[in-house]
Formats: C-alpha cells, sequence, structure tokens
C-alpha cells in the first residue's frame, strides 16, 4: 500500500461511534493525499479506526450541523474537499472521476455532485425520489460553505455543480429502528430551528406538508415501485413534517407559559 498514487484531495469524514462502518469508508478513499476525522466525542473506536488509517482526527461537539461541518472543511489542507460522512463509500467508479477533476483542476468548476446509492440495511431504494438526485461532494474549499443551521443547512458555493456518473453508496439506516430513531432526532433539529427563527407555522400547514411529502414519495416519484420498503418510506416521510409540527408546538407552548407567570 505504500507505493499507492494519492492525490491531491481532502476527504473530510463526520463521525460519532462509527466503528462498525468507518474502515470500509475510508478504505474507499485510500488514494486521497489528506483525510480529516471530526468526531462528535466518540466512546468506541472510532478514533483507533482513523489513525489506522492515517487519517487527522479531531474531536468536537456536534452543535449546529452547518457551523459543525464548516468546522471540518476548515481542516483540510488541500484546496478540493471530498465531504462524507462514515455511512458512505466511494465506488471505483465515481472515484476515478474524483481524481480526473482534481488533476485537472478547471479554473470554471467549483463543485461536482455524486448520485447517492442509498439503502435500509440491504434494501437500495430505487425510486421515491431516493435515486438518481446528485448531491454536492467534492468542491473547491474556498468556494463552498453550509448555513449555520441545526438540520438540512443550505449550502452555498459560487457556480454550477457538475454532475459526476459514478454512485456514492449510502448506508442510510441500518434498519427501520435506526430510521425512527434519526427521524425522532432530525425532527427535534426541525422543530428547533422553526422555533428558533420564528417561523410560523400552522397545523394546517403542518398537515398539508405531510400528506404532500407523502403523495409525491409514494406516488409522483413512485415510491411504489419498492414495494412495502417504499411505503415505509412514504410514511416516514410524511412523518417528518408531522412530527416536527408537534415539537414545535410543544416549544410554543411552552413558551407561552412561560410569558403567562
Amino acid at each position: 500500500m505504500s507505493g499507492l498514487q494519492k492525490y491531491p484531495i481532502s476527504v473530510v469524514v463526520l463521525t460519532k461511534n462509527e466503528e462498525k462502518r468507518l474502515d470500509d469508508c475510508l478504505r474507499s478513499v485510500s488514494w486521497a493525499s489528506d483525510i480529516v476525522v471530526l468526531d462528535d466525542c466518540s466512546v468506541d473506536q472510532t478514533k483507533a479506526i482513523a489513525e489506522k488509517h492515517k487519517a487527522r482526527f479531531f474531536e468536537r461537539k456536534m452543535d449546529i450541523e452547518g457551523r459543525h461541518r464548516n468546522f471540518g472543511y476548515a481542516l483540510a489542507r488541500e484546496k478540493w474537499v471530498l465531504s462524507l460522512d462514515a455511512d458512505e463509500r466511494v465506488t471505483p467508479e465515481l472515484a476515478e472521476e474524483i481524481k480526473k477533476a482534481v488533476l485537472k483542476d478547471d479554473a470554471s468548476v467549483n463543485g461536482y455532485g455524486a448520485i447517492r446509492k442509498n439503502y435500509i440495511g440491504d434494501f437500495w431504494i430505487r425510486h421515491g425520489g431516493w435515486y438518481h438526485h446528485h448531491v454536492l461532494k467534492l468542491f473547491r474549499r474556498d468556494k463552498f460553505s453550509y448555513g449555520e443551521e441545526e438540520v438540512h443547512p443550505p449550502a452555498f458555493m459560487e457556480g454550477a455543480v457538475i454532475p459526476l456518473k459514478g454512485d456514492l453508496i449510502h448506508y442510510s439506516y441500518r434498519d427501520f429502528s435506526d430510521f425512527v430513531s434519526k427521524l425522532n432526532r432530525q425532527t427535534t433539529l426541525e422543530a428547533t430551528k422553526w422555533f428558533r427563527t420564528g417561523r410560523k407555522m400552522t397545523l394546517s400547514h403542518a398537515l398539508r406538508r405531510t400528506v404532500d411529502r407523502f403523495f409525491r414519495s409514494w406516488i409522483v416519484k413512485r415510491g411504489y415501485k419498492d414495494r412495502f420498503v417504499g411505503f415505509m418510506v412514504a410514511i416516514f416521510a410524511g412523518l417528518y413534517q408531522i412530527l416536527s409540527y408537534a415539537k414545535y408546538w410543544e416549544m410554543k407552548r411552552g413558551e407561552n407559559a412561560m410569558k403567562e407567570r
């Protein structure tokens, strides 16, 4: 492995207790000249695995997702950054495209998008809007940043995103229990964002969004072709909206109670 050619790119990986998945993730980018692991206070063997791959390891408590990711990108040594989570794997086909892109270093291009091939367990989600959707993953460090928001932060980059053809394997959820657990955490963050920014959200609006998200996932984006799993994905898409509203409602109710005291 010592003779493996390295390419001028910084891979930034976010982790939290990822001893079971980090090894495969880092193996898929062993050709990168710089690997950064930004860890959210893991208590397992995440650090040891990162060091085995000669990654530069940093620890920082996750506060706001956008801020946390920007902190990680600032640690990069190379001008090109590949942003990954520990549940993602770069396929050989995508790796070749990335290598060519960073070596070409086209001054007119600041970012590239990869197609995420999403899985629940070992089930590949082909429909429902989960495949053939490009996600910005490779970018010039000084041309990109995330908005500092709790969940689903907006991306800011100058110029267009150029699509790559190779797949980025994404083991989105280990199983449905993991899906529910993450849904619970993400809806808490979503409600917190609404509450913090003073967003006005009504039950009727939340219900419309709940129905719309289910309908678009199951019917418009043909989630029904993934059968039962596609149905569950559509259910969770709608549930995300109404759960976020329920938690937002509790926060607003608590705020009003405090004002009345």
